[in-house]
């Protein structure tokens, strides 16, 4: 039997592999990756949306999962979407169900439609007051010039 390789002779001893520990974070680190307050996070947890693993003395310690940090990501981006934290928790929560996407996908549509709507009639009424200050500066300035023709004559 030929001799082992020094990695297969490292590798053979630690069998089975150590297990890959899980990343954690404190309350503190996604904050900052984030740019959130802590009371930001604290408030994304009270509404549902994470919920760390509670460590220390009375259990004052927040420590969150690789879980929680995809939930906070995902929940900053329903809010940039202009999502609701409930509408958010709900189709978050979608994703920890059951494997049929469906579900999810057709809540997300629908809440996605809903927003775009909304956005196009505020783009709409944000038209029209454009267009209705266009038309007062139109008119500012026509009076204005008349006025100055007016002192200028006089």
């Amino acid at each position: 039997m030929p001799p082992l390789s020094p990695a297969v002779h490292a590798n053979f001893w630690n069998y089975p592999p150590p297990a890959m520990a899980t990343p954690t974070y404190t309350i503190s680190d996604l904050a900052k990756e984030f740019d959130l307050t802590t009371r930001a996070m604290r408030f994304y947890e009270d509404m549902g949306l994470l919920q760390p693993e509670r460590t220390g003395p009375g259990g004052r310690n927040r420590i969150y999962s690789s879980r929680d940090r995809t939930r906070l990501k995902l929940t900053l981006r329903a809010k940039r979407l202009g999502l609701s934290l409930t509408e958010a928790r709900e189709i978050i929560d979608m994703y920890d169900s059951p494997r049929d996407t469906g579900p999810q996908l057709r809540k997300f549509l629908a809440v996605l439609a809903q927003h775009r709507k909304q956005l196009e009639e505020q783009m709409a009424d944000l038209q029209a007051n454009l267009d209705e200050v266009r038309v007062h500066e139109k008119e500012a300035r026509a009076l204005l010039a008349r006025a100055e023709k007016s002192r200028q004559a006089a």
